[in-house]
Parts: structure tokens; sequence; C-alpha cells
């Protein structure tokens, strides 16, 4: 999410959605690319009042800055008629957002997993936590929105040999802490519309965006610094049948590997701190087929702070304001 201000300045009173006696729902699009259910939202100054869906019609309170008001009102247009004449059910309601919980859990408090994006990383600025998306390198698509494949056959007994370049010497995703968290959507997370294939995008987005594809639930995952040369970073290849053996492997940072609930999202914790440095994560497809379209970044603690960076998304209290 870019950090960046509407510009646009709304006073006094102004509803968007009328309030009826029949519960229906909404979308509030918000910046990062996730949405909110809402029975209905209004703009009170800077802030946006809304009664959420999932809350028992509870009023809450959004920065306008954070919601994207444009692509609200496009999905309103494209949804209207359903949303005029088809009710809230219960159940449904419930499947719905338990649905939307899995696709954007919340990694720190406050802090969710994005809509649209393949791969992040939790990482620390200040004290404070935030997502930082990371791009593929070698991908045709969307960087940030695409999990591409380009399968290398090594022999994973091998001694370690050059797999792929990366171009520059260092890379634009840079991270401050010692210990990031990566989360890889899975290819269930593309709005169930995959086929097998770690390239399908659905461009029919939610919010007007491309749905982002997924990677395969039996991949492993392996982070390797790099080998910096002038005007590249070169990735070496590693011993696959060595992995998770306890035998180390120069320049190969092992993690562990944790599906989140509902099968949307596979967290990667490195298994020991990191020092400052050029990195990538690479996928191992299978016993002796790697990714060579690989994910890069560093750790960098004197960076500055990511313009791309995901922030938390504090929710105030509910309260009386003057009319």
């Amino acid at each position: 999410m870019k950090k960046r201000a509407i510009s646009m300045l709304m006073c006094g009173l102004l509803w968007l959605a009328p309030l009826g006696a029949q519960q229906r729902r909404t979308r509030l699009i918000l910046r990062d690319g996730t949405f909110q259910t809402v029975l209905d939202y209004r703009i009170e100054g800077d802030m946006v009042v809304i009664h959420s869906a999932d809350r028992a019609g509870e009023e809450e309170e959004i920065p306008l800055k954070l919601v994207d008001l444009a692509a609200t009102k496009r999905w309103q247009q494209e949804h209207q008629n359903a949303a005029d004449t088809r009710p809230v059910l219960s159940g449904e309601l419930a499947q719905a957002e338990a649905e939307r919980a899995a696709k954007t859990a919340e990694v720190a408090p406050s802090l969710h997993l994005p809509e649209d994006i393949s791969l992040v990383a939790l990482d620390s600025f200040n004290g404070s936590p935030e997502l930082v998306p990371l791009g593929q390198r070698g991908g045709d698509l969307n960087p940030e929105t695409s999990h591409d494949e380009l399968k290398t056959e090594v022999n994973p007994a091998s001694s370690p040999h050059r797999l792929t370049e990366v171009r520059g010497e260092k890379s634009d995703v840079r991270l401050h802490g010692s210990q990031p968290v990566f989360y890889v959507r899975l290819e269930k997370g593309t709005n169930d519309v995959g086929t097998g294939s770690g390239m399908v995008v659905d461009t029919q987005g939610q919010n007007g965006r491309a749905v982002p594809s997924g990677g395969e639930a039996a991949s492993r995952y392996v982070i390797e610094r790099l080998d910096v040369r002038i005007g590249q970073r070169r990735v070496n290849t590693f011993r696959i049948g060595d992995l998770g053996s306890g035998q180390p492997q120069r320049d190969v940072l092992e993690v562990r590997q944790e599906t989140l609930p509902g099968g949307y999202w596979l967290k990667l914790t490195p298994a020991q701190a990191m020092l400052p440095g050029e990195y990538v994560l690479i996928e191992v497809l299978d016993g002796h087929t790697l990714n060579a379209d690989v994910w890069d970044f560093a750790i960098d603690p004197d960076a500055k702070e990511s313009m791309e960076a995901i922030l938390p998304l504090e929710k105030k209290p509910a309260g009386l304001q003057s009319r």
C-alpha cells in the first residue's frame, strides 16, 4: 500500500448507503487491497463510520485516507442488483466472513495479510510491525501478484553451481529485522479458480485488481545468501537431499513451514537469525527441481521504510458525535 493521502476533503455528515430494517451488506474497499463487509457506511470529516456486518452491526470508525472510495463505488455499481435484493442470512454471512478471515489472516495486532499480493514479509520498522511485498524476479506477470514457475532440474547430490542471476547488486526490498517471517499465498487462495498451474491469474478481482496466483502446497522453501558480483547477484544451487538432515550448507538457511488455518497461506520462519546482506527465497518443487524465479530481498537495519509497506489498521472505539 503506497503511503499517499486522499486529496479530497469532505465535511459534515454524508450517508453513502441506507440502513434498512432488512440487513443487506456491501463492501468497503481499503487501499491495501482488503475489504470490510458492512451493512452501511458514512463519511464524517476525515473518518468513515461503518456498521460492521460481521460484528452484529457494531459501529466502528476507519480513517478516510485508508479507504479506496473509487473501488468501493465500482464494486457497489457492479453488485447493486444483488445487494438490493438479497437478504443476508446468518449462516451464509458466517461462512463468508470465515472465508475472508482465512484469506486476510491477522499476523500482528490490527495487521492483516492482503488479498492481492502473492508473497509478503512481516517486518518491523521503528518498533512497529508492517508487511512488505516481495516481487518475483524473472516472472512475466505483475511481480507482486504472480507466482511463476521456471522449473530447473538439478542433481540433488552435486556440488553447488550457478542456478541464475538477479540483476543489480542490491535488492529494492530491504527488511530491517534479523528474523522476518514470510507468508506465501497458496494456490487455493486464488478465489478457487486454480487449474494446477502456478501461473493462473484471475483478473476479475473483487476490488478491480488482479487476483494473485498461488504456489503449490507441497513446495518447500529455503533462503540463500547471495554471491554479490559486479552488476549482479548470483544464485547457486544446493543439495536438496541434505535439507532437513541437520547437515549445514554454506549460505543456505532452512525455514520452518506452517500452513495457516483455511489453507490459503503458508508461513515461513527462518530457523536462525539472519545477518545483514543480500538474500533470495527459493522454492523447492520436488526432490530434484528448483524454481529459478526467485524472490530477492535484503536484511538492512539502516534502510528507510518501504514505500510499499502495509501498515496496521487500527480500529477506533465507537462513540457519540455531535451533528
